[in-house]
């Protein structure tokens, strides 16, 4: 059975899709909900379904041990960034090397690095004059936004879209695609 961590920082509605993807899965299992925000949804949503949580204090996470004990005691063997907004330190991408991925709302390489999430990727993307957006999934490594690609999925944007209108095309994407990415992914690296 493979172990994973979900780590975001609000609302959970990716979480949301991941947990029920994997709630009767018979190879992986959501075992952790980590959070950098004790006042996100995503950990009630967690509790609801009965699945353990961590909050992470900042400074701790990135400057400090990285919450590596209760990672490996747990333990975790996949960790999926879903929402979160704090950058993965160093020490974290060696203990998981090829087991971190994140879901980022625009396709990279464009629209990403530090600072450009939710609203503030669909602002730059439709102040741009781009004429497709969509989501990409990658392999987190010591950079924002710029491990290997695993998998892209576009959508038109159109002349007459807001960033709450892209955001919501962008949430579909992103509900629909990621449980099933990081389900093929688990299956590749089994083999």
């Amino acid at each position: 059975m493979v172990q994973l961590a979900i780590f975001a920082s609000g609302t959970g509605t990716n979480a949301g899709a991941i947990i029920s993807r994997f709630r009767d899965h018979p190879g992986i299992r959501v075992a952790m909900v980590v959070s950098n925000n004790p006042g996100a949804a995503v950990l009630d949503l967690a509790r609801t379904h009965g699945i353990p949580t961590l909050v992470l204090e900042k400074d701790r996470f990135v400057h400090g041990d990285a919450y590596m004990a209760p990672l490996l005691d747990f333990p975790i063997d996949f960790i999926v960034l879903a929402g979160f907004l704090l950058k993965i330190p160093p020490a974290l991408i060696k203990a998981f090397p090829n087991r971190i991925i994140n879901l980022h709302p625009a396709l990279l390489p464009k629209y990403g690095g530090k600072g450009m999430y939710g609203h503030f990727v669909h602002d730059a993307v439709i102040a741009a004059g781009e004429k497709e957006s969509g989501i990409s999934i990658h392999y987190v490594d010591e950079w924002y936004d710029h491990g290997n690609m695993i998998y892209q999925a576009r959508c038109p944007v159109d002349r007459q879209d807001t960033p709450l209108t892209l955001a919501r095309k962008i949430q579909q994407l992103e509900h629909t695609h990621y449980p099933e990415v990081i389900e093929k992914t688990l299956e590749m690296l089994k083999k």
